[in-house]
């Protein structure tokens, strides 16, 4: 089966350009003029992946992105936000939503295209682990992006998940901010180091009594304790 695309933009000239870009690179193309059309698309016909505009007629963006990420069933699913605007406080914003990667209008529809093929890539990549991991109070199990902690269910967002992966994967063990960065993110997208801390806080408010076993290491990074 094809990999499907749903791509949720007001503009119609826009839409049109992203489905024929897609399209000809070998994705089913899915599209939605609304955040709610959105929405229900996402849960009708489960996409790979969802390329999201900020600005839209009836919710923000980033209210559609919060509602995928609050939802059980599209918690996992990639993201990337199309928007207007530059300035690095947006795109912070969209990163602690769990937005994937971040693309500014206007962008050549070869950009786009490459920026979905790299995020599919990432979520396509084989599970650090196979089977369930266990530390403490906190379960996670890769091949089915669950996590519980003290046996209650937790919806992370796919970054979230993939940082938590790699803490627990190798417990004990000091990753730097850099190097999070690119097992996560890879070396093909361009995000700041901020965005590791960004993650990580909101990881942490997730994990509540579990979030003691991700410690900070002054001037250096992360690491899962033992």
């Amino acid at each position: 089966m094809a990999t499907r695309i749903l791509v949720v933009d007001d503009e119609p000239d826009l839409l049109e350009l992203v489905r024929i870009s897609l399209s000809q690179a070998g994705f089913e193309v899915d599209t939605a003029e609304t955040g709610e059309e959105g929405l229900s698309r996402a849960r009708r016909n489960r996409p790979d992946l969802v390329v999201l505009d900020v600005m839209l007629p009836d919710l923000p963006g980033t209210e559609v992105c919060r509602r995928m990420r609050a939802d059980p069933e599209l918690a996992g699913l990639p993201i990337l936000m199309l928007t207007a605007k530059s300035e690095e406080v947006d795109r912070i914003v969209g990163f602690e939503l769990g937005v994937d990667d971040y693309v500014t209008k206007p962008f050549s529809p070869r950009e786009l295209t490459l920026r979905v093929q790299a995020i599919l890539r990432r979520a396509h990549t084989e599970p650090l682990e196979a089977n369930v991991m266990r530390q403490g109070t906190i379960e996670l199990d890769p091949e089915r992006h669950r996590c519980k902690v003290e046996g209650t269910s937790v919806s992370l967002t796919a970054k979230e998940f993939q940082l938590l992966a790699n803490l627990m994967a190798r417990p004990g063990r000091v990753f730097s901010r850099e190097q999070l960065l690119d097992r996560v993110w890879g070396s093909d997208i361009t995000v700041t180091l901020r965005t590791i801390d960004t993650h990580m806080k909101r990881l942490r408010e997730k994990l509540g009594a579990g979030a003691e076993r991700i410690e900070t290491v002054r001037g250096v990074g992360y690491r899962f304790a033992d």
